[in-house]
């Protein structure tokens, strides 16, 4: 008996106790004579009944509990003697959404995704069954269909041709109908809506817009379209700013019938709003149950609500702005992610995606574009109260969950671009697609006043439009970006809604003591604390300055990071290197190589405050309680274009992250630094091994280094490892990124290539064995496991770069992935238990 069994039996042996009939008592006989015994009564029974997910009654699952007398004294109710039934739905709380599918757009031009085309699933639909997917596809020209009746296998259809631009797509009584841009420029725009059967893929008619598209909405009951004409603005032109006419509207077509027949009405926008009245640019729309259709002028900041069935303006007013404080406005190099900033005058909200929930309230995704952008969302009524707004909290979870966009600081933050509404069981969720922090937010919002979060799902780089299938469990949502260079491709995210324990993230942070999240990102190197079970630590990479230790524990489920150590050189020992002798490996006869590190890089490297701005991609505990930090070289000898900056470090420090010793590779090692270096590190018997990535060829290598520093005669030997050719079908190369001591001589390390998604191809685990070797000699590797599988699990790319992995006491081995600083990348980080593998 499952765990839901178990509590609906107790509630259901409770309802039995209180309804138990045990006869009517007997007439009282006379005073002294003890009266005669009344009639016994009927037994009450009572029976239940488990309800599968999806039906009904209970759509999240559940029981059915039903109750009656045994009048037939049979023992068992049956179906004629219920006489009270109930149903006890499954805890909403236990109901989840994980993702299942992620399915590759590219891999409708070639089977594999073996091409360099551009990609862009940007608006998605579904059929009436939910069981065919219809993308836009804005680059190609086209739009696609995708057959998902096995969510966790979606398979592509084909894809059609249009006659120019898709910019959103909706279904209706069984057609499809996409928004087209036809227009020839900026000014002398148009567009179409192109109706398809969606059972044969055929075109049915086109209808003439007269401008360009953007969102198109179909009504609930498929009486109507919706089109909002954008005529966008060019924004190469003078500052880019409106008003550039024409002026947008919005569309309506009366869909009822045979599509030929379909007829169209306008409603002019101009003259509402305040910042631009002659051009509105409409933005997005939404259609609920009344016909009612809100729609966003997102560059005027404004909110226009329209009666579709007579096009009547029934409310229009201003989005407003929100006023935030700490967020992070400033955008650094290196990055450093700091929360504690207040604009000086409020942000306007310009919203671009907005959904009802329900006839009398909507929520937009206020993304901004202008001047705007309040990085959250915000629930309005239709008189244009503001019934909740997000404030800062979107920026702080994305912070929380290593998916804070940086780079972005000093625009518009996360960037929420879209909403989505949808009954999932007895759960009225809200979605909010966050563009840049590559997130879901989901809301229970059964009292929009208060919003509760529920979860937060990952996502491909720029999710855009989401869709709630609320008959299948299921929520799709479309990731528009696609750079096979960035290792990036556009995918229709598909997530099921069951029983089944969230599975993201893997990994979150408490706040610092100002009440904000601790930020963190780009994990590369992992360690498992030597001597106690639940704690790891990691380093971020050099994306990020001032750079910091993190502690995690790996005890609780997602693992939490509990503690941060920043690196500081506090005595100047970093500063205090000899450059002259760091840089002597740059041979005197050799002008080229003359200065390649000197008292400049060096002190770039070092903060006013004694941070540190390194490159740490390895840790490791050292056997007196403190770290070994492996931090990687910048730039390579003779290349012009990377200059070298910073060499390969060893860094020692205490327990509290203060530099107790730096040491340096050979000079004439130095001599041939190649950017790819120092990658991981693991102390063993008195000497601490290095992984480098890559080959240094310079040396005359023909495979990668590891090196083993010895404390105690401050010298370096070198072992070499074999990496393997690599296999991907976009080429790349293979290299090494952490390494793990494992006792007795014995290493782990993580083997991989430099590609991810459908081109990825090597990520592995192997072990080697020192024992017995000599300086020079090279190591036999066994592999131990193919880190595919595991990557793929969570239904998402195959993320590029498996930067750490760590063993703890127990033997359970540990992988995490870096996410690049959320920069071309979706911040997604996995932080990855493999079981004992070992």
């Amino acid at each position: 008996m499952n765990y839901l069994s178990k509590v609906f039996t107790l509630v259901a042996l409770v309802a039995v106790l209180a309804a138990c009939d045990d006869g009517d008592d007997g007439d009282r006989g006379p005073q002294g004579d003890a009266g005669a015994d009344g009639a016994a009564g009927l037994n009450s029974l009572t029976r239940q009944t488990d309800l599968a997910v999806g039906s009904a009654a209970c759509p999240t699952g559940g029981v059915l509990i039903e109750s009656g007398l045994d009048v037939d004294a049979s023992g068992t109710l049956e179906d004629s003697e219920v006489t009270e039934s109930s149903t006890l739905c499954a805890a909403n709380s236990e109901f989840n959404f994980n993702r299942v599918a992620s399915f590759l757009v590219c891999s409708q031009i070639d089977a594999t995704c073996d091409t360099d085309e551009e990609t862009a699933a940007e608006i998605v639909a579904a059929s009436a069954d939910g069981l065919t997917l219809i993308y836009s596809d804005s680059p190609r020209e086209e739009i696609g269909f995708v057959d998902i009746t096995d969510p966790t296998n979606p398979v592509g259809i084909a894809t059609v041709a249009l006659s120019g631009e898709p910019t959103s797509v909706a279904v209706t009584n069984g057609f499809a109908v996409v928004g087209v841009n036809t227009s020839s420029d900026f000014i002398n725009v148009d567009g179409e809506l192109a109706v398809f059967d969606i059972a044969t893929r055929a075109l049915v008619t086109s209808i003439d817009l007269g401008g360009q598209p953007d969102s198109v909405a179909a009504s609930p009951d498929g009486s109507y379209v919706v089109i909002a004409i954008e005529n966008e603005r060019d924004e190469d032109l003078g500052d880019g700013a409106p008003p550039q006419l024409p002026a947008g509207e919005l569309i309506i077509v009366d869909s009822a019938g045979d599509p030929a027949t379909w007829g169209t009405r306008t409603v002019d926008l101009t003259g509402l709003a305040d910042l631009y009245p002659t051009d509105p640019e409409p933005e997005y729309v939404d259609i609920n149950a009344d016909n009612l259709a809100v729609v966003t002028l997102q560059e005027n900041n404004h909110i226009v609500v329209v009666d579709i069935t007579d096009g009547s303006i029934v409310s229009e007013f201003s989005a407003g702005a929100a006023s935030l404080t700490q967020i992070d406005l400033t955008e650094e190099d290196p990055a450093i992610i700091s929360q504690t900033e207040t604009p000086a005058t409020p942000i306007l909200r310009e919203p671009d995606g907005v959904a009802w929930i329900n006839s009398q309230l909507f929520a937009t995704a206020d993304e901004g574009d202008l001047d705007g952008g309040s990085r959250g969302f915000t629930v309005f009524n239709i008189a244009g109260d503001v019934v909740f707004t997000s404030g800062n909290s979107n920026d702080h979870l994305t912070a929380r969950l290593g998916h804070y966009p940086d780079g972005r600081s000093g625009n518009k933050g996360n960037e929420p671009e879209n909403a989505e509404v949808g009954m999932f069981g007895n759960e009225l969720l809200l979605f909010i697609n966050s563009e840049r922090s590559s997130l879901i937010f989901v809301y229970n919002v059964a009292d929009p006043a208060n919003p509760e979060l529920k979860q937060i799902l990952p996502a491909g780089v720029g999710p855009e439009g989401g869709l709630a299938i609320e008959s299948r469990n299921l929520l799709v949502v479309a990731s528009e970006e696609d750079n096979r260079g960035d290792k990036i491709r556009s995918v229709l995210n598909i997530y099921q809604y069951d029983q089944t324990l969230p599975s993201y993230p893997t990994l979150v942070s408490v706040d610092r003591t100002d009440g904000t999240p601790n930020p963190w990102s780009a994990m590369s190197g992992l360690a498992a604390d030597t001597s106690v079970d639940y704690l790891m630590y990691a380093v971020e990479d050099s994306f990020y300055g001032s750079n910091r230790i993190f502690v995690m524990d790996i005890s609780q489920q997602p693992a939490v990071i509990i503690d941060e150590i920043t690196l500081v050189d506090s005595n100047d020992v970093f500063a205090g290197i000899d450059t002259v002798a760091v840089a002597a490996g740059t041979a005197a006869d050799d002008p080229a190589r003359l200065d390649v590190f000197d008292s400049e890089d060096l002190a770039a490297l070092i903060n006013a405050d004694k941070t540190v701005n390194i490159d740490p991609e390895g840790i490791a505990q050292a056997s007196d309680g403190g770290f070994w930090v492996a931090s990687e070289g910048a730039g390579t000898v003779g290349d012009a274009g990377r200059p070298v900056n910073s060499l390969n470090f060893v860094f020692k420090t205490d327990v509290n992250g203060v530099i107790e010793d730096v040491v340096t590779l050979p000079d004439a090692i130095n001599a041939q630094q190649l950017r790819f270096g120092f990658e991981g590190i693991a102390e063993f018997d008195g000497s601490a091994y290095v992984a480098f990535q890559r080959v240094w060829s310079g040396l005359g290598d023909t495979n990668v280094r590891i090196g083993i520093y010895s404390v105690a005669d401050d010298a370096w030997t070198f072992l070499f490892y074999p990496l393997e050719t690599p296999t991907s079908q976009n080429g790349g190369w293979v290299g090494l990124s952490d390494i793990t001591a494992l006792g007795g001589g014995e290493f782990l390390v993580v083997e991989r290539d430099n590609q991810g998604g459908p081109d990825a191809a090597i990520k592995r685990l192997y072990t080697f064995d020192v024992t017995g070797l000599s300086d020079g000699d090279t190591v036999t590797k066994t592999l131990v496991r193919d880190l595919v599988p595991d990557l793929q699990a969570s239904g998402g790319l195959i993320a590029e770069k498996v930067e750490g992995s760590a063993v703890t006491l127990n033997g359970d081995v540990y992988i995490i992935n870096d996410n690049d600083g959320v920069d071309d990348n979706s911040g997604e980080s996995q932080l990855l238990n493999l079981g004992d593998i070992l």
